[in-house]
């Protein structure tokens, strides 16, 4: 029985034993806590008065430009207030310049209130009826997103069993996770492509029986009043990106590893933000993934003589759609980076009543299937964990992790050390994105036609290559069909390999599974990412779109199967 026919029993049957909860029961203490050891760390780095001083100073700097240059709706409506009484408390240490000592001391004061506010601000809450009834509503809207008709009752339209459970599938070895999740903490990691999927990874999460995790949202998301109100009530704890100084960003690693230390599950973007191109995230951020191994070392420190350590599992995920809603935006954005004056930007030819009813129409009419393929556990050096938490290497030897934070006989911290373990962690958790990244028909075809136009227009940069006339953009069927069986094969052999998944119907005749992904593929799009026209030839209405989802197969050495 497949992860998708089974229903799962919530590993924690009552809400009030979920780390979460009881993490939420005590934010105050945890706030505190949070202060106190940012506070430390950045003493750990700062050791003098004149040192203390820079630093308010260059806070104080950066924030008052974020406040005047990129003001958010969500900031708080003190803040003006705020830092202006660190400008004042800023005059007032520099008039105390013939007493040092009193210098330091409100220093080190305006130092905590700054770091406390910023832990006030990041902490999340976690509210169960609010949680409850997020479990009804996110089937609902998915239900409608993904697949409707008018005709319809509106009661089938409330089943969450009438679409949901044949339109997500959840791949994996879930009752090794559900297992892990009851001793162990969970830190899981997906892939990032849309807005959308905090809300799918959150469904799964909740499908297989797991407690709630916290996650990390930016804070420009509570700017809107609908969505500030649930995941600020769901465990998601604010993430602004704007704020570079050392005091927030210490806050914030703070925040993330001693709620690790403490149990709560943790659910971390390593992209960091939404794949601008399409492409599996090969560059992650390494920052949260840091604060699972100080967490792991903080539970090995402080774990009673005789009772077994709390281990840190990650879990890499890949979140896998025919389509994504913000495609046009995404690659848009991707080619400006990339592409810079080299890029022009095209105007789009519809009007804005008509994009508006186009997309009601296939958001009413249209279906789509949604994979979410959890990887294999393993602890925080890449090493295959059992149920039981128990690390193995690659000969299937059993492994006492503790031993990765001894030094000279004893455990003992060292940023160096962990800073090269995340990286190898980095590197690890990169090859399972590919190695579970699962393939769709509509993958597949816009591969095959995108790679075999490059071809033909080979000499051209890729920025001159995305404004090719329509009439240029023709493949003749037969051609088509010959490149998406060669790549097919090659695909099924890195499938056999290990080193990628396939969607079941992609074993299908070759005939039927162009069907399926021209059928599939950006079917929210105003315009048709491919098609087949009157004589039967493939062409595509978007060659920037077109792209973006060909990215997704890049890394695989492909191309040279078309």
């Amino acid at each position: 029985m497949s992860a998708e026919e089974k229903r799962y029993d919530p590993i924690l049957p009552n809400i009030t034993d979920w780390p979460i909860y009881q993490l939420s029961s005590h934010r105050y203490e945890f706030i505190h806590e949070v202060t106190e050891a940012s506070l430390a760390k950045c003493l750990e780095v700062i050791q003098d008065r004149a040192t203390l001083i820079e630093e308010l100073q260059r806070t104080l700097y950066q924030e008052r430009i974020r406040l005047s240059e990129k003001p958010w709706k969500a900031d708080p409506e003190d803040e003006k207030d705020y830092w202006g009484f660190v400008k004042s408390e800023l005059f007032r240490i520099s008039s105390l310049g013939d007493e040092p000592d009193q210098q330091k001391e409100v220093a080190l004061e305006l130092m905590r209130s700054i770091i406390s506010r910023y832990s006030n601000e990041i902490a999340g809450n976690f509210d169960p009826e609010i949680y409850e009834f997020a479990k009804i509503a996110i089937p609902f809207g998915f239900s409608r997103l993904l697949k409707t008709s008018f005709g319809l009752r509106f009661k089938q339209r409330l089943s969450a069993s009438f679409s949901i459970k044949d339109r997500f599938s959840f791949e994996g070895d879930i009752e090794t996770i559900r297992e892990l999740g009851k001793k162990h903490t969970l830190v899981i990691l997906p892939t990032h492509s849309s807005n959308v999927d905090s809300a799918v990874i959150g469904w799964a999460i909740q499908d297989i029986g797991l407690p709630a995790f916290i996650y990390g949202a930016g804070l420009n998301l509570f700017g809107v009043k609908l969505v500030a109100y649930f995941i600020n009530r769901l465990g998601a704890y604010k993430v602004d990106r704007r704020k570079k100084n050392m005091f927030y960003l210490e806050t914030l690693y703070q925040h993330s590893t001693l709620a690790l230390h403490k149990g709560v599950h943790s659910l971390f973007f390593p992209g960091g933000t939404r794949s601008r191109s399409g492409e599996i995230e090969r560059k992650l951020k390494l920052g949260l993934l840091g604060t699972a191994m100080d967490a792991q070392y903080l539970n090995f420190l402080n774990a009673k003589e005789g009772e077994e350590a709390k281990k840190i599992i990650v879990i890499p995920v890949t979140l896998n759609y025919h389509f994504v809603l913000e495609a046009q935006s995404l690659i848009n954005e991707h080619l400006k980076i990339t592409g810079k004056e080299l890029y022009i930007a095209e105007r789009d030819e519809l009007s804005t009543s008509l994009k508006i009813l186009n997309f009601v129409r296939k958001f009413l009419t249209k279906s789509s299937k949604v994979s979410v393929h959890f990887a294999p556990c393993m602890d925080l050096f890449g090493n295959r964990v059992d149920a039981n938490g128990v690390s193995y290497d690659k000969r299937g030897k059993e492994l006492n992790i503790e031993q990765y934070f001894i030094s000279q006989g004893q455990l003992k911290e060292d940023p160096q050390r962990n800073s090269e373990y995340v990286k190898l962690l980095g590197d690890i958790v990169e090859q399972k994105f590919l190695e579970y990244n699962v393939v769709f028909s509509s993958h597949l075809v816009a591969f095959v036609a995108f790679t075999l136009l490059r071809k033909r227009f080979k000499k051209q940069d890729i920025y001159s290559f995305l404004r090719t006339p329509k009439e240029d953009r023709l493949i003749p069927y037969q051609d088509f069909v010959e490149a998406c069986e060669r790549v097919r094969t090659a695909i099924f052999a890195l499938n056999e390999q290990s080193k990628i998944k396939i969607a079941p119907h992609l074993k299908d005749d070759i005939q039927e599974v162009i069907a399926h992904g021209l059928r599939n593929i950006g079917i929210y799009h105003n315009k048709r990412v491919l098609l087949r026209n009157k004589q039967g030839d493939i062409s595509t209405e978007d060659l920037k779109l077109l792209y973006f989802y060909h990215n997704r197969l890049e890394g695989y050495q492909l191309a040279q199967y078309v």
